[in-house]
């Protein structure tokens, strides 16, 4: 086992050894699990990095775990949720990293298994920063001495922290969106384009964010024993942030889809005005065109042949059409 660590850049193992609250070991074998198990007042981290079904096994075989949660452990695309079982708790969840330009939202998978002394991280690929968690343990460590519910608070803590980045990300992305909604030149395709971007988005968001909502009430229950009552306020605080985040997606989807609706509204009374306009110039145009139409006829008529016809005829074309263009730009026509 402890040649796992040496299986490539992406598939990598990284241990800690928490005595009596404070940080004693890292980086030490996975085999040497139970050994440390054995020794009283210790707690342990296990982070997994890209693992196969065989990494987990022996993982799993070294602290018991459910053959159903490590097959949840290595299938991709689960849902976030809180299993439990006899000796364990399995949580899945998903960190959320939002590109700034194309406004596409990117999800990395974890999972962790629940003990009550070992913490296990399993990531499906390197993308999900752990060097941000274990900054977070690190720059926490009075808490310490709360064991496995310390080190899965940091872990889910710092998960919750980058959906709030994601969406007030999302909410400065939407209000750029409104301002060109009302430019003077009109960017309709941008702003299409761009309300579909930023409202896939939200969805996928949203997926990630609402269950987790239950994930973190489970914990706060009493009878799971993870979470100590000295570390209770803290996942009350971790929940309040999961619903806040919640309501802002749901809010932030409607007003998309409102921007959408608005939009189009826009685009139809663009619409109706440059079919006013070209309706008004189109009557003006056939005022000329029927005058000296008429007066083109090869037959006599009053004014036949001589310049007063033509001066009456260039009368009425100017005074008609000067009419109509008053009358139209009275009627916002023009």
């Amino acid at each position: 086992m402890s040649g796992l660590a040496a299986q490539g850049t992406d598939r990598v193992v990284r241990t800690r050894l928490y005595r009596g609250g404070h940080l004693d070991k890292q980086d030490f074998p996975v085999a040497d699990l139970s050994d440390y198990l054995s020794e009283p007042d210790t707690v342990l981290w296990v982070d997994l990095c890209a693992p196969d079904r065989a990494d987990l096994d022996v993982v799993a075989e070294e602290l018991g775990l459910h053959a159903l949660a490590v097959e949840d452990a290595v299938s991709p695309r689960q849902r976030p949720k809180l299993d439990r079982y006899d000796t364990h708790d399995f949580l899945s969840l998903y960190a959320v990293d939002l590109d700034n330009d194309t406004a596409a939202l990117h999800l990395s998978e974890l999972s962790a298994f629940v003990t009550p002394r070992v913490l296990v991280t399993v990531r499906k690929d390197p993308s999900f920063d752990m060097e941000a968690v274990i900054g977070r343990w690190d720059s926490s460590r009075n808490l310490a001495t709360h064991g496995v519910g310390f080190l899965l608070w940091g872990l889910i803590d710092h998960v919750v922290d980058g959906y709030f980045d994601a969406v007030q990300t999302l909410d400065e992305e939407i209000e750029k969106l409104e301002d060109l909604l009302f430019e003077d030149r009109p960017r309709d395709n941008d702003v299409q384009r761009r309300s579909f971007a930023l409202r896939k988005s939200l969805v996928t968001l949203r997926r990630v964010v609402l269950p987790m909502r239950e994930v973190v009430n489970t914990l706060l229950r009493r009878d799971l024993s993870v979470v100590s009552d000295q570390m209770a306020p803290y996942y009350q605080d971790v929940y309040d942030h999961v619903l806040r985040a919640t309501e802002w997606t749901e809010s932030l989807r409607d007003l998309v889809t409102t921007i959408v609706e608005t939009n189009l509204t826009l685009q139809g009374n663009r619409l109706n005005v440059i079919t006013k306009k070209v309706t008004s110039w189109a009557a003006i145009i056939a005022v000329p065109t029927a005058i000296t139409g008429f007066y083109g006829q090869n037959l006599p008529y009053p004014g036949f042949g001589l310049t007063s016809g033509l001066i009456a005829s260039s009368a009425l074309i100017v005074g008609i059409s000067v009419g109509l263009y008053v009358a139209f730009r009275r009627k916002d026509w023009l």
